[in-house]
């Protein structure tokens, strides 16, 4: 929790966070600051204290809504920083970061670097940071992340704003299967408002359409893949592909607060009118296995325990996993789940490359996403809810809807 945060940067041998990017769709901004529409701004946050936040004077009322302490660019005017370093674009923006780091206590120590930039502008900046400060030692950072780490567990207000987006989620969920289940037929294909064949393309609209009216985004889109596509996991539908009766329906839907803020995941799979004998087989095995894991839940287990369990479990009934053929694209082929939070996947992860330190924590915020794929034969099953362990060590579905396979067409 942000409450760790000292911690970990000690743990770590951090002295500070320097944050930098807008104030939107940049995670690590948002957790620091609460979310706000800034077009750039910069936090430095030293070991011990809540930061300061630099901002632009025009949106010194957004930087304000934060709660931290904020002073405005103008305080370092950029024009006499460029006269300053004899029109230089890039030793003026480096100047800046200098006089700012001095009046947040940092001239020397070990800065962790997080936010969203250009690859080119960041590089060229911070390596020139690194030049004209040589006391401060920039860090980047590939495992044990401290901010995924302080992410990992939610605190109660967290929990709130993704629970919210669990509702909004399960509502446009429920308006796209009573939007199917009302499409007229012919041939065999659901037919739009306009009386031609249903596509992806128009589902998809509508789902964009009710998420921006409920006051959420879909910055990473979503899954509505049927037949084939619907056996591979991450296909997310071909645009053209006409809604068929009986064909399975993955759709796997994550979207997030508008600005950028937190995200919720959730899965079902669908057959319109009726489910064949093969995907009706194969939903069964899906929603044995989930319900068992569900059940099987404990807290502060390693989150890989799970995937190794749903891997036997689904071996028992006869398909292939990744356990015995990390290769395999038939069956079993990707992880139980991963957290959720201001990133759709962060800490806690299960797959292969989880660490011990990745466990169920009290305040962790998890998916449970078993599934089955077959694309050869048309089938792909997944179910997937977004769950919550609670202080008291149980585990919660933030958001319930029912787990049917078949959406009925009048």
């Amino acid at each position: 929790m942000k409450t760790d945060l000292d911690e970990l940067m000690r743990t770590n041998d951090i002295d500070a966070l320097l944050v930098t990017g807008p104030g939107q769709h940049n995670p690590a901004l948002v957790y620091l600051t609460g979310g706000g529409h800034m077009t750039q701004a910069d936090l430095i946050k030293k070991r011990g204290h809540p930061g300061i936040l630099f901002h632009n004077s025009m949106e010194r009322d957004e930087a304000a809504k934060s709660g931290l302490e904020t002073r405005s660019y103008s305080n370092y005017p950029f024009m006499e920083l460029l006269k300053e370093t004899n029109q230089n674009r890039l030793q003026a923006i480096v100047l800046r970061y200098q006089k700012m780091l001095n009046d947040a206590g940092m001239t020397a120590g070990r800065i962790a670097l997080y936010g969203r930039v250009d690859l080119e502008n960041g590089f060229a900046t911070f390596k020139a940071l690194q030049e004209a400060m040589p006391a401060l030692e920039l860090v980047g950072y590939q495992d044990e992340d401290i901010l995924l780490q302080a992410m990992a567990t939610k605190d109660e207000q967290e929990i709130s704003r993704i629970r919210q987006m669990g509702k909004i989620t399960t509502q446009v969920v429920a308006s796209v299967a009573d939007f199917l289940s009302t499409r007229p037929v012919r041939n065999g294909i659901l037919l739009d408002p306009c009386g031609e064949p249903l596509t992806i393309a128009e589902v998809k609209s509508r789902i964009n359409l009710w998420l921006a009216e409920a006051g959420a985004e879909n910055p990473e889109g979503a899954i509505f893949a049927i037949g084939h596509d619907a056996g591979v996991p991450h296909s997310i539908g071909n645009p053209a592909d006409q809604l068929r009766l009986g064909q399975t329906i993955v759709f796997d839907i994550y979207p997030c607060e508008a600005g950028g803020g937190y995200f919720y995941d959730f899965t079902r799979t669908w057959c319109l009118g009726y489910a064949p004998d093969e995907a009706q087989a194969l939903y069964e095995n899906v929603l044995a296995v989930y319900q068992q894991i569900i059940a099987e839940l404990k807290v502060n287990r390693l989150f890989k325990d799970y995937q190794l369990r749903t891997c036997e479990l689904f071996e028992v009934q006869g398909h292939p996993t990744i356990k015995t053929n990390p290769e395999t694209e038939a069956g079993y082929v990707h992880s139980l789940g991963h957290g959720v939070g201001l990133h759709i996947h962060e800490r806690p992860f299960s797959g292969a490359t989880a660490t011990v330190s990745e466990i169920l924590a009290p305040g962790s915020v998890i998916t449970i996403e078993p599934g089955l794929y077959y694309p050869e034969r048309g089938l792909g099953m997944r179910l997937e809810d977004t769950l919550w362990v609670r202080p008291d060590g149980n585990f919660e579905i933030l958001a319930e809807y029912p787990l049917d396979l078949v959406i009925p067409v009048k």
